[in-house]
């Protein structure tokens, strides 16, 4: 499954389906209307399967005045959860954003990371970047989604930087994909680290024209898919890589719906896939 949503993002949740995660195909079917947030958008939503059989979600409710994001969680996809906005940098009151967080369960502590970016004018140096785009990335844990716990820096890679999606490719051994939001790159890039929260090192060269954005990362066989928004051209395109240090432009060997937006690629059986149709018909 890869959670999606369509431009202007006021609609909701979307969701697409694949079976061999290379050819996608829309249900066509907005799941759930935001209703949190000051401007009730919904835009990068990103879902986890937690081991309590729940798809958490969590999404961008406005473009600038939150200071938080939107969460609600379902056993099936269809039937939601109240929606409830979790305010996570309340104790920086110049937070300006609070964008794309992304969902990770870690499973060898036993709990979910959440990264977004933020920015916090004054707060970093900066390139060309006007203060109020100068991002960071934040983080934030939970076993529960009632507790959090107080929100940290996650990456300062000394550049403004958003859209970043945590891999484990096995223990000791993460991968972080990512943007560079600085002016003229606007490109994807990858880090490496031992643990989850970090820290990452090794910054790479971009492996992404300018204008990309919104990575999501699958495994399908031995290959690992990042699909990401080149939004410079208005395509969605993907790339393959065994060691994310080389890369491989396979466009021509996917097929992903007009108007999807970036969302997160995850699991679900194909009974829920099958209640997800039949809701649809």
């Amino acid at each position: 499954m890869f959670s999606s949503f369509h431009e202007p993002a006021d609609a909701g949740l979307r969701l697409l389906y694949s079976e061999d995660a290379y050819h996608w195909k829309d249900l066509n079917h907005v799941f759930l209307k935001p209703t949190v947030g000051t401007q009730k958008v919904m835009r990068d939503p990103s879902i986890v399967r937690g081991p309590d059989g729940l798809f958490h979600l969590v999404w961008t409710c406005s473009w600038k005045g939150d200071k938080g994001f939107g969460y609600a969680a379902s056993k099936d996809l269809i039937h939601w959860s109240e929606q409830r906005f979790i305010p996570v940098m309340e104790h920086e009151p110049e937070t300006v954003n609070v964008w794309a967080p992304e969902l990770f369960y870690d499973d060898e502590e036993k709990r979910y990371i959440i990264i977004w970016a933020s920015t916090i004018p004054y707060r970093f140096e900066k390139g060309v970047e006007e203060e109020k785009n100068n991002h960071r990335m934040y983080y934030t844990t939970t076993k529960d989604f009632k507790n959090f716990t107080k929100a940290q820096l996650f990456l300062d890679p000394g550049f403004s930087v958003i859209d970043a999606v945590i891999v484990k490719r096995k223990p000791k051994d993460y991968v972080l994909v990512l943007k560079d939001n600085t002016r003229p790159n606007r490109n994807l890039k990858v880090a490496f680290a031992e643990k989850a929260l970090g820290p990452y090192h090794d910054v790479s060269q971009p492996f992404s024209g300018e204008k990309t954005e919104g990575p999501s990362v699958v495994k399908a066989g031995e290959d690992y898919l990042i699909y990401f928004d080149s939004y410079g051209d208005k395509k969605y395109k993907a790339v393959s890589t065994k060691d994310f240090k080389q890369f491989k432009a396979i466009d021509d060997e996917v097929s992903i719906p007009e108007g999807h937006k970036h969302g997160t690629i995850f699991k679900a059986s194909k009974g829920v896939l099958k209640g997800l149709k039949k809701e649809v018909e």
